[in-house]
Order: C-alpha cells, then structure tokens, then sequence
C-alpha cells in the first residue's frame, strides 16, 4: 500500500488545488477556502478555494463553445477516447481507491472497487458509442419514410454526493461523452479532493486527443454552485444524487424553466427472508448491505422484514456475525467498516438511536459511538440492529449509518405490503428458494422499488442495468441499458422521395 503523500503526488494533488477545471486550463476559485478533512483521523488532507460566480460563468461559456464543436464528432471517436480514459483509470487504480477510501471513509476494498465501477463504465461507454439506435416506421404515406434518430442535448450538469465520490459522477459523464454532451461536474464538498484526482487523471488523454477546452468541467463549490447549476436554462439536463430533500429543491428549480433532470435521491431499502431461505447466502448479503460503507449507501439495507417462524433464529445469527466486524481505519484491509464521513453524520446516527428508544425499541446489536485507541479523532460508530415497527416515523425516514430495523411478518403479503410502505423506492430483495415467492416479489403487485432482487442483497448494483429508483427515489435512471436516452433528445424525421405532396389523413390542398 502507498503511503498518503504517495498518493496524493500520483495524483498531482497538493496542499492547495485548483478547484476549476475546463479540461484544458485549471484555476482557483475566487471564493472562500474549502479544507478537505478525512473522517479516517479528523486530518485536513488538503484545501481548494471555492468557485464565484464570475468563475462559474466563465466555465458555462467555455463549455457551450465546446459542445458545438464535440457533437460534430463521430460517436465511435468520441468513445475511442472514452476508453482511452478507461486505461488511465486501469493504471491509477490503487493510488485513486486509496484516496477515497482516505477522503471519504469507505474500507479501501470499496475504494478500489468504486474505481473499477468508472473502468467499467468506460467499457460499457465505448461498446454504446456504436448503438445509439433509433426506430424506423412505415409512412401511410406513398414515398415516405419515417425514422427517429437521438442527438446529444448540450451541456450536462452532474452533481454528485460525497457517498460514492468518484463512481456516480462517472456513470453519468461517461454516457454523456459519448452521447456528444459535454459535462459540469459539482462534487460534494466533503469530497472534493477525488473530483480533482479525476479530473487530472483523464488530462493527458483529453490534450493527446485534441478534445475541445470545456468538454470536462469541474466546478467545486457549496449548496450555492448547486442551486447556479439547477436555476441555469444554459444547462439542458441536472444529474443530481442526494438526499430526497436535496433533489425536490432541484426538480423545483429546474422544473420552473422547464428543463430537465434526473433525480438518484433518497433509498430506505429492505430485504425480505422467508422460512424458505438459504441463510447461509442471506447472512452475508445482509450485514454487507447495513455495514458496507458504513451505511452510507443509497442502496444500503435499512430494513430486515423476517418471517415469524425464523424471526429468533436470526436475531442469533445477526449476532454472530455481527460480533465478527472489525472497526477501524479503512485503509487497513483486516477492518470491514470506516468511519462516518462527519461529525455531523455522527451526531444524526446518535439522534437516531434516541428515538428508537423512545419509540420502545430494542437493540439486538447495541449501538456505541468509538472514541479513543484507535479511532483517534475519526468518526467511527458501531454497526446495531434495532427491533422495530415499520410504521414508526424514524423507520420512514433515511438515516445514513449503519442501523438496521429488525421487523416480523406473517404472510408474504403482509412483507411485501411493509416493504413499500415507506416514501422511498429504490432498493429491494427476497431470499427464498420457494418459485413461486420470487416471482410474486417480481410481479406488478410486489416490490414498488426500481430494483428487486432475489437471493442477492440490495446494494451491489452492476452498471449493465439501469440504476434508479421510484416514489421519492425521483425516477431516475443512470448507467446500463437505456438509460442513455436520458442524454439526448430524440427527433422524429419524415423523409419524402417522391414527386408530390400528399397530406395527412387525406387532406387536399390545391394551389
């Protein structure tokens, strides 16, 4: 494993960064100072200066004049030079998986991981630059042909959370190059030192290929760049991942000048087991999906809906194996679960706890916040299981830490009915061995989420497939199969070659 400045100078990153970037030039913002501190030893790693309103302008402009010359490229060229991107990650993979696993908290198997995700992505990109398939139709119209074709929309704005820092951003960005859009990236401000490894990654490639200034924009900034990019009509589509609270203040914003969005808000996900699961797969999948990074998943588990029969049987098994989790510094690859990203997360973990006392719940896994040897000054929380009722206001809600609600059912009807009985729809799984309860879980009546599962977890989710959710979700789709269209208008074209004229529904019109 590299040491910290090992990385940080792979990377090109120093103790002050540039926090704008049109892909060509770099720049620091005119704004006040943002330090960027690891939640693994409380440590500032390093700083940027937010941008101003005068710097975000000069990005906007820079970016429109690029997208009219990048749309004019072949889609194969501009994925070539996607997949070009892709081999940079490939040889950066450690050092950036390390970063963060540093900046944002998550075990460096989950660092290394995310990276992987933007390698693929980049692959899944370069095979799609040759298939953005349109329709053709037949006219009722003698000598006419009907056909659709998809064009790029124009500049893109990705906002993307601190959660998963480097990953989101590249689902998004990658299908966007592609499609001939170009890209405004705001990340989060907690992790804004990832956004600028990522942009000084793909440099090199975007110079040796000629690629226009404003094709790769990075924009680093507070609530504020956010709110510019959602109230700017130059701005054709907002990527924004979140919280629901987050995203409804985006749908307004953009909604109110009628452009577009796509929303990848709040999950509140659960996992339903049935006398008839293996758990033996369940176990894993489960502590995975409430632990892994450190419940700070959009897709994490939040809800545990188990069968009556088999409700004390894995209260047990819950037990063992959560008994089994190392706590501790995420780049140590022995320990399971990092830190919370804040102090702030902490205090909203504590919050929670409160309340499900409050409400008369009980802990099977008693929660702690860990201070001392160490913890050192991170933000460390032990993972806990809660008895709960799914009607409880606090089960309704998404809190970002590693608390799972344990809750008994009956019928699979009445599971399935507490499973979306909650505002969010994301994320969702079954474990049973039983055909016929998978299938009902995946019928029109069953899971509501924009992902169901069956004896797999609810996080882990592959880029093939389209990634979203429903309900306050906001209905979004990123990554796989067609999610593509999102990135481009489609325009439906009538093609007459004949020699005259003759109008719909049989109309005549003689001059």
């Amino acid at each position: 494993m590299t040491q910290l400045n090992d990385f940080l100078n792979l990377l090109n990153i120093k103790t002050q960064n540039p926090g704008l970037s049109t892909g060509q030039e770099s720049w620091d913002g005119q704004g006040v100072l943002l330090e960027s501190y690891s939640p693994v030893n409380g440590r500032c790693i390093a700083s940027t200066k937010e941008a101003s309103r005068e710097d975000y302008d000069r990005v906007i402009s820079t970016a429109q004049a690029a997208f009219k010359e990048w749309r004019q490229k072949p889609a194969p060229l501009r994925g070539e030079i996607v997949r070009q991107m892709g081999e940079r990650f490939r040889q950066n993979k450690q050092a950036l998986g390390e970063l963060v696993s540093y900046e944002m908290g998550k075990s460096l198997q989950e660092g290394l991981g995310e990276v992987q995700e933007i390698i693929d992505i980049c692959d899944f990109a370069v095979g799609l630059s040759r298939q953005l398939y349109g329709l053709t139709m037949h006219s009722e119209r003698p000598a006419h042909r009907m056909y659709e074709q998809w064009h790029p929309l124009g500049v893109v704005g990705i906002i993307s959370a601190f959660n998963f820092p480097v990953a989101v951003w590249s689902w998004n960005a990658m299908i966007a190059w592609v499609c001939g859009d170009v890209c405004i990236w705001k990340p989060s401000e907690k992790t804004p030192l990832t956004a600028i490894a990522c942009q000084n990654i793909i440099i090199d490639v975007l110079k040796a290929n000629n690629v226009p200034e404003g094709v790769s924009c990075l924009v680093v900034g507070g609530r504020n760049v956010g709110e510019w990019i959602a109230d700017d009509a130059r701005i054709a589509l907002v990527s924004a991942t979140g919280s629901t609270r987050m995203g409804r203040a985006v749908a307004e914003s953009v909604g109110r000048r009628l452009g577009k969005s796509l929303l990848e808000l709040g999950g509140n996900n659960a996992i339903i087991v049935t006398p008839e699961a293996d758990l033996t797969v369940a176990i894993p999948a489960i502590v995975f999906g409430a632990v892994g990074t450190a419940g700070q998943r959009c897709t994490s588990t939040r809800r545990l809906i188990v069968h009556a029969s088999i409700y004390d049987e894995m209260k047990q098994r819950l037990q063992k194996a959560y008994n089994q989790l190392r706590i501790g510094d995420p780049l140590n690859a022995n320990n399971h679960v990092g830190p919370l990203i804040d102090e702030q997360a902490v205090a909203s973990y504590e919050a929670t706890v409160r309340e499900v006392l409050s409400q008369g719940g009980a802990f099977v896994i008693e929660p702690e916040v860990l201070r001392g040897d160490g913890f050192g000054s991170g933000c460390y929380v032990r993972p806990c299981v809660a008895e709960a009722e799914n009607n409880w206001a606090i089960v309704q809600q998404e809190t970002f830490a590693p608390i799972l609600y344990l809750i008994k059912y009956n019928t699979l009807e009445e599971a399935i009915e507490i499973q979306n009985n909650v505002p969010q729809g994301l994320s969702s799984a079954i474990f049973t061995l039983n055909m016929r309860e998978a299938e009902r879980f995946l019928s029109a009546s069953g899971s509501d989420c924009g992902i169901a599962n069956v004896n797999i977890g609810t996080s882990g989710a592959e880029i093939g497939g389209a990634f979203g959710g429903e309900k306050e979700t906001g209905g979004g789709r990123e990554s796989g199969s067609d999610a593509w269209k999102a990135y481009m208008r489609r325009q439906t074209n009538t093609l007459n070659y004949g020699t005259d004229l003759p109008l719909a529904q049989g109309i005549t019109f003689e001059l």
